[in-house]
This record gives structure tokens, C-alpha cells and sequence, in this order.
């Protein structure tokens, strides 16, 4: 497989992460936790199948216990807090927020062999926060300090996808494979503290039920294996400037669904945000 082609299967991700946001929305009130577990269990299984299918499931005893449990820390970690994040705060701003993870991407990237950063990126990155500031500031409405602890718990987010995504590269070796694991471990985890510390609200009706399965089976679930993919074999820095693209996806997709209201503010963060990965990008693509 060449760079170009694992990258593009990276960026099939980036379109599922699109439905992230929206799909979590439909879920609601299912607690952060519960959540975690019923969607990775979905994709755990997913990769189970296709793991057991393609004849690779002697792959799985080659892998590190210590990979495992990266990966398991990485996924778990940041759906906990995205999940939280948009119980918490309006979802199309934490989901914003939570999107400057391809700009981190970008930046740590810089730190991998090989790499370098230019001034491009670092323009790039104070467009993408002064978008996440505008957000948590309110713009013309004033500061929301009841939305605040789902903010931060966005920004959470945004760092730890982003290390996950980077340090990803640094365990290289680890088949694709391994991510069914770490998704049925993510979700026995998050069963697990589900029943220690939450009440249990399951997903309402159809749309609820159908929600979550589509997390499961998406954004949750087939947006890892190709993800994993793309950072392993493709251009990381590529793959990470190009995912600018969903946090307007996503934005697009939740006013369109009446799940968030439009306004200038949430206009112009994403502007912000989605800008700074044209100036990033253009700065990785240049000789």
C-alpha cells in the first residue's frame, strides 16, 4: 500500500467523525459511559468479524500488552470526555472545540523523526484558537460559565486524539488488528465504571437505539480500522490538516438536522478553525 492510498482510507475517518457530534445528540439522555460501552461494543465486534474473516486473528497474540492498553486508553479516554463534553455544553461548539485535533496532530507531528513544523502551521494554530476562544467566550452573547466544564472537557479531547493519533505512529507496528481489541477493552472498561458510578438511561426509541448502532458501526467503528491505517502508513501531516474539513462537516450536518442553532459566532469559530487548516495545509504540501 503507498502513502497516497493509505492516507485517502485515513481520511474516510474524517467523513464518519463528521456524524459524530449528530449521532451523540440522538442518543441523549444515555449517560457518557453506558454510551462508550454500547458503541464499542458495536465496533469491537465489527472488527472482530472482519478480523476472523481475513484470517488474521494469529496477528492478535503478537501484539505488546502495553499497545493494548495505549490503545485502550486513547479510545476510552476520548469518547468519555466527548461524550461528557456534549451532555455538557451545546454540541456543535464543544464539537468545534473538541475538532482542534488535527491542528495538535499537525503540531506533535513536529516532534516525530523526520518532521518539521513552519511557520504556516503555527498561523494555522492560533486561527484554529482564537476559534475555540470565540466559542468559549460567547461571542456577542458573553461567557457561558455553565457551559464551561463541557468546553474544557472538549479541549481534553482535542489532546488527547491528537497525542493518540501521533504516538500511534511511534507504535508503527501494531497491526490494524489490534484495534478490535482495543475497542472490546474500551468497552468492558467503560461497563465497568458505567455501573460504579453512573445511573443507567438507556438510548430512547428509535432514534436512540438507531443512534447508537450507527455510532457503533461508524464513526465508533469503521472510522478506527481506517484511521489507524492512515496515520501508520500515510502522510500524518497530510492526513491531519485535511481532517479540517469535519469540524465543518460536522457543524453543516448539526444545523442542517436542527440539532444546533445557526448564529454568526458559531459561523466564524468554524471559519476560524476550518481556516487554519488551509493555512497549515498549505504549509505541509510545500516544498
Amino acid at each position: 500500500m503507498t502513502s497516497k492510498h493509505a492516507t485517502a482510507i485515513g481520511f474516510i475517518a474524517v467523513l464518519l467523525w463528521a456524524l459524530l457530534a449528530l449521532f451523540t445528540v440522538g442518543t441523549a439522555p444515555a449517560p457518557p459511559l453506558l454510551l462508550n460501552a454500547i458503541c464499542f461494543t458495536v465496533g469491537g465486534v465489527l472488527g472482530l468479524i472482519w478480523t476472523i474473516a481475513s484470517g488474521s486473528l494469529y496477528r492478535l497474540k503478537t501484539v505488546p500488552l502495553r499497545v493494548y492498553g495505549f490503545g485502550t486508553l486513547g479510545l476510552f479516554g476520548y469518547h468519555a470526555l466527548y461524550f461528557s463534553a456534549l451532555r455538557l455544553a451545546p454540541p456543535a461548539q464543544a464539537g468545534l472545540i473538541a475538532y482542534l485535533w488535527p491542528l495538535l496532530i499537525v503540531l506533535f507531528s513536529g516532534l516525530l523523526p523526520g518532521e518539521r513544523l513552519k511557520p504556516g502551521h503555527f498561523l494555522g494554530g492560533i486561527l484554529g484558537f482564537l476559534g475555540a476562544a470565540l466559542i468559549i467566550g460567547g461571542g456577542g452573547a458573553g461567557f457561558d460559565a455553565a457551559a464551561l466544564p463541557g468546553y474544557l472537557l472538549a479541549l481534553a479531547c482535542a489532546f488527547t486524539w491528537s497525542g493518540y493519533s501521533v504516538l500511534s505512529r511511534r507504535i508503527g507496528a501494531a497491526p490494524t488488528e489490534s484495534v478490535a481489541v482495543f475497542c472490546i477493552a474500551t468497552a468492558i472498561l467503560s461497563a465497568g465504571l458505567h455501573l460504579a458510578l453512573e445511573t443507567t438511561v438507556w438510548p430512547q426509541g428509535v432514534v436512540g437505539w438507531g443512534s447508537a448502532l450507527a455510532l457503533g458501526l461508524g464513526p465508533v467503528g469503521l472510522a478506527f480500522y481506517v484511521w489507524d491505517i492512515g496515520v501508520k502508513r500515510g502522510d500524518i501531516q497530510l492526513l491531519g490538516v485535511s481532517s479540517y474539513a469535519a469540524p465543518l462537516l460536522s457543524t453543516v450536518v448539526l444545523v442542517v438536522f436542527g440539532a444546533a442553532a445557526p448564529s454568526w459566532t458559531l459561523g466564524l469559530a468554524a471559519l476560524l478553525i476550518t481556516g487554519g487548516a488551509a493555512l497549515a495545509a498549505r504549509a505541509s504540501l510545500s516544498n
